[in-house]
């Protein structure tokens, strides 16, 4: 397994959901260290990895966010199950019988499964009607609830959907938990591996944003933060080429990085975009347009912060997004990297001032 994928690895698998994306953001800070000339974080928890260019430079921002979807445990019963809050946007026909794991408040881990009934004892009209979320358990293989309790497991632990990083049969292709967004803190880190050394205007906040999956918090105050000129929000986007998808998504996997065009927090800034096509037109970096009706990034809230930020979401096209695994495609992610380090290398203040006011 080369560096990359190790790192991917280590990132998928990290658990992190909204507000407990610690052990998340311990991994990247390992693998942001060697590149950035300084590490902070906001009140909330997101990490920012600084890469300083020239002193009156423009501020670009690049960011991932560190959470993925999960749960919260909310309530242990008599008998040992344990019911739980969705942390982040969830389909119920995705989730029975599913692997989970529970982490108690010092770390410890432990296996469960979402619980459901055998067909054998569902009546047919029972068989059509999916169960609500509200009326699933974990089992975690116990007795009653006071072993439960000496496990230390108690309500606000989280839970986290379990699956181990593998390349599949074409090895380009990958399958994870937690793509959502563990990628684009991924991207943030090439992007600021590929930049070190360069000279560049720009000084460069590759951020790992926290709490993004219920409401886009971290990506407030690290906005806020840092008062960004350009943010370069990175996250997953919807793959269109499985079946039964048909025109509800048109992203493909391995035909380049989606540039959003629309999402439900954000209308795409023109004149960041038209760049951004430029860039990659003229270096023959394959891209896609993506728009998504339902669900936004990062930059749906650090568009907003002081007198507005340019924005511009790239995401990478995703398979099965929003459940316990995803596939994403290796050249997607190169191919988003290269693109966000070659538009960072042509940003200076000319440039932004044109982008910002000339569109």
């Amino acid at each position: 397994m080369d560096q990359t994928l190790t790192m991917l690895k280590e990132l998928t698998e990290a658990k992190g959901v909204p507000g407990n994306e610690r052990e998340a953001r311990e991994v990247m800070r390992k693998y942001l260290e060697p590149y950035a000339d300084e590490i902070t974080y906001d009140n909330l928890g997101s990490i920012i990895g600084v890469l300083k260019g020239k002193e009156n430079g423009p501020r670009v921002m690049v960011c991932g966010h560190l959470d993925e979807i999960g749960f919260m445990v909310t309530k242990i019963t008599d008998k040992g199950f344990i019911k739980f809050q969705p942390l982040g946007g969830w389909w119920n026909q995705v989730m029975l019988s599913q692997q989970v794991v529970v982490v108690n408040g010092k770390g410890e881990c432990f296996h469960g499964v979402i619980g459901s009934k055998p067909p054998h004892i569902l009546s047919s009209d029972d068989r059509k009607k999916p169960v609500e979320i509200k009326d699933m358990f974990i089992d975690i293989g116990v007795k009653d609830k006071e072993e439960v309790e000496k496990l230390g497991i108690k309500p606000g632990d989280m839970i986290v959907p379990y699956c181990e990083f593998r390349t599949l049969a074409n090895e380009k292709y990958m399958l994870a938990k937690a793509w959502d967004n563990r990628i684009g803190c991924a991207i943030a880190i090439e992007v600021l591996k590929q930049l070190k050394g360069q000279a560049i205007d720009a000084t460069v906040y590759g951020v790992g944003t926290v709490q993004e999956e219920v409401g886009l918090r971290g990506a407030k105050t690290s906005g806020y933060k840092l008062n960004p000129d350009i943010c370069i929000a990175t996250d997953v986007g919807i793959a269109g080429d499985t079946p039964g998808v048909g025109d509800a998504a048109t992203g493909e996997l391995g035909k380049g990085p989606q540039i959003v065009l629309y999402d439900s927090s954000m209308v795409g800034h023109r004149g960041l975009r038209e760049f951004v096509l430029q860039v990659a037109d003229e270096l023959n970096i394959p891209y896609q347009f993506e728009a998504i009706a339902g669900g936004g990034l990062d930059s749906g809230a650090i568009h907003t912060t002081h007198q507005g930020v340019p924005s511009i979401g790239i995401c990478i096209p995703s398979r099965y997004i929003h459940s316990n695994a995803s596939v994403i495609h290796r050249d997607d992610f190169e191919n988003a990297v290269k693109l966000i380090v070659e538009v960072i290398k042509r940003l200076n203040t000319e440039v932004v001032n044109k982008i910002t006011y000339e569109w």
